[in-house]
């Protein structure tokens, strides 16, 4: 029998794995199957979690409380004095600052009973697995996502509307909205990642920007293993990341006072992107973890064996590190 069937099948273990009925150490999975469901969960999310991916990564925090530290440099300044002739000049510090930000837990659990994994055809807790894992990672995704589209360095359509209310169905993302963007960003002399900005975009924005014939896909510039995660393409120096969870904006009424406003039509974020625009802390070591709960292992909370459960946990905080290295783009879209 091949390892990686009968790891898929919790009910393989319980002559193993439930010889007590108390909920204490003895009942908890081996190590070789923790390292198997924990590297499996992370396998499944990862390529979901696209908003992550340009993040400057930082590990949770082990032993030091609920805070993480994310750490950026100033620009040095630039030197225009000449050098005296045989004269060592001072050294420069260099002018970093620190962005703590307070880890969050969030997490979640489906049920097993002994009847559906008698029954069932399919591996259940494979299957069971694969949910939980997109799950987790859609979730920790729109962390990520609501905390990096809150920066203050917007441009509406091309540049050319003032406001998220007068966007209208034909302020649609254009290759000139692009432009602008990177201009934005050389301006402030924002690194690029990897030779090239990168945008995180919906589908619906980049079906209107794909009908350029600048366009470029991504099989013409870079190979599977050069690819960012869910990359389709590039226009105007910048490489496109295309997923179903970036920001959208809903119709609807926004604000209070005198800084209310009304949208009439869902309004998009496109996000460009530069390197250090942003920290996020990392799934691994931690992150995100996997959590089985074997049958029996529940004591007198299940005296008939009946439930097992599988189910995810992680440790989730970002932060905007530089808000001038990220502009977003906000636009309609054809549906």
């Amino acid at each position: 029998m091949k390892i990686k069937d009968f790891i898929l099948n919790l009910r393989l273990f319980d002559t193993v794995l439930n010889a007590t009925t108390s909920a204490t150490t003895g009942n908890d999975l081996s190590n070789e199957m923790k390292v198997y469901y924990q590297d499996r969960l992370i396998d499944l999310a990862d390529p979901l979690l696209v908003h992550d991916q340009f993040g400057q990564k930082r590990p949770i925090p082990q032993g030091r409380g609920k805070t993480t530290e994310f750490r950026a440099f100033r620009k040095l300044p630039k030197i225009v004095t000449a050098l005296v002739e045989g004269v060592t000049p001072d050294g420069q510090p260099l002018d970093t600052y620190t962005i703590t930000s307070t880890v969050k837990q969030y997490g979640a659990y489906v049920c097993l009973t002994d009847f559906i994994m008698q029954t069932a055809i399919d591996p259940m807790a494979e299957e069971a697995l694969k949910l939980i894992a997109q799950q987790g990672a859609l979730s920790m995704d729109t962390v990520t996502r609501e905390i990096i589209n809150a920066g203050t360095n917007v441009q509406y359509g091309d540049g050319t509307v003032a406001s998220r209310s007068a966007i209208t169905s034909s302020t649609k993302l254009t290759v000139l909205a692009i432009r602008k963007a990177v201009r934005t960003l050389k301006r402030e002399n924002a690194p690029m990642i990897n030779g090239n900005y990168v945008a995180i975009v919906h589908p619906d924005t980049a079906f209107d920007l794909m009908s350029d014939p600048t366009w470029v896909d991504w099989q013409k510039y870079t190979s599977p293993e050069h690819m960012y995660k869910n990359e389709i393409g590039q226009i105007a120096g910048v490489r496109f990341v295309e997923t179903t969870e970036a920001k959208i904006f809903p119709a609807g009424a926004y604000g209070t006072g005198a800084d209310a406003y009304t949208t009439t039509i869902p309004v998009y974020s496109t996000l460009i992107i530069g390197d250090g625009a942003y920290g996020v802390t990392d799934i691994a070591g931690g992150g995100l973890q996997t959590i089985i709960k074997q049958k029996g292992s529940g004591g007198t909370a299940d005296p008939l064996d009946q439930r097992a459960t599988i189910g995810w946990k992680a440790a989730k905080t970002a932060e905007i590190l530089v808000d001038e290295y990220m502009v977003r783009v906000e636009t309609a879209a054809t549906v």
